[in-house]
């Protein structure tokens, strides 16, 4: 149970997401995301009273200054999917802050989430899947072989184990999967851990970033390393994508992420059941996998609009 929050709604903030991320241990970015959509508001709200905001006027809020809030962020031009989650964010405070003692917002129960259009991923051909994880793609840029090979075994990880590029860069080195070792275990997103089966191809291309890497890996360091032998940024992998989008003409949707995506609908084009493939992504609801089926179906209707004679 929380404590008391502060007398000022900002303290209040700042005690919430602390006790989200102490007690519910959601992931950092989701805690930066809910932390900022709740200080928008509170930015929103102080302007919009003429002073700073108590936990008290938090719980007196009308569903039109709700309504007021949503309008300013669409007129900002924010998607629905991001006040879908902003007013999400602003439901889970103020249930903390009735817990607390504050008072019920009953605004809330009047208020409908804005709707948004599925959004479905956008996967890659296989073909062009396997290229971006293969080394040989970038065998014409002027960079050293280790560094070619290092991208090429993260991307392989991305695609082949169906990892996120966070996942994949938080593997030490002295849980690799090389040899006899066809597992790797994963601490994903709510810290919910998994073991993703590595495939021997994807071993090869980090067992061929191991035998060029320069630098003196330590078991319980990082398993990929950046130039200088510091942990690797995400962002340097993505920017490895960016340079192979160009070469391969591949879309801009084309990014590590969605390697993770070309995993799941190529698992299920060739039979791979749902219920794996969620197991195999970490995906803590079925819904959530669910959404691979609708890419697939499109594939096939696509498929069959451009090859029928009749169609």
């Amino acid at each position: 149970m929380p404590k008391s929050p502060d007398t000022s709604l900002a303290g209040a903030i700042i005690a919430w997401v602390a006790y989200l991320g102490r007690e519910r241990m959601l992931a950092a970015k989701t805690l930066e995301a809910y932390g900022r959509d709740v200080r928008q508001f509170h930015d929103f709200f102080s302007q919009r009273l003429g002073r700073a905001p108590s936990p008290s006027d938090f719980a007196a809020l009308t569903p039109s200054d709700l309504r007021a809030f949503l309008a300013a962020r669409r007129a900002d031009g924010v998607d629905p999917r991001s006040l879908q989650r902003a007013l999400s964010a602003l439901r889970g405070f103020a249930k903390y802050l009735e817990r607390a003692g504050a008072g019920r917002a009953s605004a809330f129960s009047a208020l409908r989430s804005p709707k948004a259009g599925r959004r479905l991923p956008r996967p890659l051909p296989a073909e062009d899947a396997r290229a971006v994880a293969d080394v040989e793609t970038r065998a014409g840029e002027a960079r050293e072989p280790w560094i070619l090979a290092r991208d090429a075994a993260v991307l392989a990880l991305c695609y082949g184990a169906g990892l996120r590029i966070g996942e994949a860069l938080s593997i030490l080195r002295g849980d690799a999967p090389i040899g006899a070792v066809d597992e790797v275990r994963i601490t994903g997103k709510g810290g919910k851990t998994r073991l993703a089966p590595v495939i021997a191809p994807v071993r090869a291309t980090i067992e061929a970033y191991l035998g060029l890497c320069p630098w003196r890996l330590a078991p319980e360091g990082p398993l990929f390393v950046g130039a200088r032998g510091g942990p690797l940024s995400p962002r340097i992998v993505q920017l490895a994508m960016e340079r192979m989008r160009g070469a391969l003409g591949l879309p801009d949707s084309a990014t590590p992420h969605a390697l993770r995506h070309s995993f799941a609908t190529h698992l299920l084009a060739r039979g791979g059941d749902l219920r794996t493939i969620q197991e195999l992504l970490g995906h803590a609801s079925l819904s959530t996998t669910q959404v691979y089926t609708a890419v697939d179906s499109a594939r096939l209707v696509a498929a069959y609009k451009s090859a029928h004679p009749r169609a």
